[in-house]
């Protein structure tokens, strides 16, 4: 019969790998966009599935002509003037075969709407994202990277001072009677 350490800990581990699984398969999670033009990396964007159907919001702009807190002055609408961070710009993406279709994509650089569809690759690290009007073969596609925050350092913890000692130098703690 298995301990149950032995039971919790394959059961942790059969989640872990079932989460990588699933961000394998999934676009859900963070990305960071990054230009087709220029290569460079322009924000971190969250993916977030709601009863089928995937939307994408910009939590952080790491680069902008327009400074580093960038508002949508030629969106129309509700997004007009308004931030780019926090801005929900991926709408009503859903699955289909290997592939999510059927949505929108906002480029809050030029305040246009795109279709949009996206596609895994590289194992799931990457997202080829196709932005287009009419057709797809008339369009953008950028490939966003799979993004891991970076872990907080551990704070540096104050060493203890030695602990002074009571005995005579050269006795040994053995000497003394201590194990």
């Amino acid at each position: 019969m298995l301990s149950l350490r032995t039971t919790l800990v394959t059961a942790v581990l059969l989640l872990a790998s079932m989460s990588a699984v699933a961000a394998s398969t999934s676009p859900v999670g963070l990305w960071k966009t990054i230009d087709d033009e220029t290569g460079q990396a322009k924000a971190i964007v969250q993916i977030t599935e709601h009863d089928g159907t995937l939307e994408g919001k910009i939590l952080h702009v790491l680069k902008s002509d327009d400074g580093p807190h960038p508002i949508c002055k030629k969106c129309e609408g509700a997004r007009h003037n308004q931030p780019v961070e926090g801005m929900t710009f991926v709408l009503g993406m859903t699955r289909d075969g290997g592939q999510w279709d059927g949505g929108h994509i906002v480029d809050p650089h030029n305040g246009k709407v795109y279709k949009a569809k996206m596609t895994l690759i590289d194992g799931g690290q990457k997202l080829k994202v196709r932005g287009y009007i009419g057709f797809s073969w008339l369009g953008r596609t950028q490939v966003w990277q799979r993004y891991t925050p970076p872990q907080p350092k551990p704070a540096p913890s104050a060493m203890p001072a030695p602990a002074s000692s009571s005995m005579p130098a050269g006795t040994s703690s053995a000497a003394a009677g201590m194990h």
